[in-house]
């Protein structure tokens, strides 16, 4: 049985920072997303904790990929035709996203920087409502997380063009990678991993990780995870630590080039 303490606010650094002042025990733990763990350091100057060095990687979880998005009325039918579009008209295709330094915007700016292409980032206080001016064509694209537009993808309102992760997402078989289409590099998933306080004993990690994993082998689990757009990762807990450095060095890169920051 686990107690969920959720302490919610800047972007998840008040919750991770609590978790990295916790007792090293094993009984306080961490569960945090990309965004806290590897954007974050790019994002704020301060941060009062270090997602690598305050943590003890115990494994990683599930991951939701981010989808490409656009209007029914664009003629672009797959990435190659947009980045071609993009490229035609510079500047003019707005792209919606939930906000200055969210995933969806990371995303875009992960896109521009691999494509050449230049386009109108539109940042919205309210993912409904990104998706509703997609839908009238007051933007043109939107980079937004799988479970946050799949009713309006299988009810053909917008047309998916591709999915930011390495396989296809299992509730949007039918929409290929950006890999698939010749983009290896366009990837942008919002991941989710189990940390603990620095020091916490290599006997406890190691019984954590174990049991974390044989949880995400469970069938109803993976199909729940599923259901919501997302698919079950678990692995060693040194799989986890060169995931997260790796997704550090590269978001990193991209918020340098965009010049994003928040604090």
């Amino acid at each position: 049985t686990m107690v969920v303490d959720n302490k919610a606010g800047a972007n998840g650094n008040i919750g991770a920072a609590a978790a990295a002042q916790a007792a090293p025990d094993g009984y306080r733990l961490l569960f945090s997303w990309a965004g806290t763990l590897a954007v974050n350091p790019s994002l704020y100057r301060n941060l009062p904790f270090d997602p690598q060095r305050s943590f003890e990687p115990i494994a990683l979880v599930a991951e939701v990929p981010n989808i490409l998005v656009v209007n029914n009325d664009l003629p672009a039918k797959n990435v190659t035709e947009f980045v071609r579009y993009a490229k035609e008209h510079p500047g003019k295709l707005a792209v919606g996203s939930t906000g200055q330094g969210s995933s969806m915007h990371l995303a875009l700016e992960l896109f521009m920087r691999e494509t050449g292409t230049k386009m109108l980032h539109v940042p919205y206080n309210a993912p409904g409502l990104a998706t509703t001016n997609l839908i009238a064509n007051d933007i043109q694209a939107m980079f937004q997380l799988i479970p946050g537009v799949i009713g309006q993808v299988k009810g053909a309102k917008v047309r998916a063009l591709g999915v930011m992760s390495a396989a296809r997402s299992p509730a949007l078989p039918e929409v290929p990678t950006m890999a698939e289409q010749g983009f290896p590099k366009l990837m942008s998933t919002t991941w989710f991993a189990l940390l603990a306080p620095k020091g916490t004993p290599a006997a406890i990690l190691d019984k954590l990780n174990a049991e974390t994993n044989e949880v995400l082998r469970d069938p109803e689990v993976r199909k729940k995870l599923a259901d919501m757009g997302a698919t079950t990762l678990g692995g060693t807990r040194q799989a986890l630590a060169e995931h997260l450095a790796a997704e550090t060095t590269k978001w990193k890169h991209v918020v340098q080039d965009a010049n994003i920051q928040l604090q």
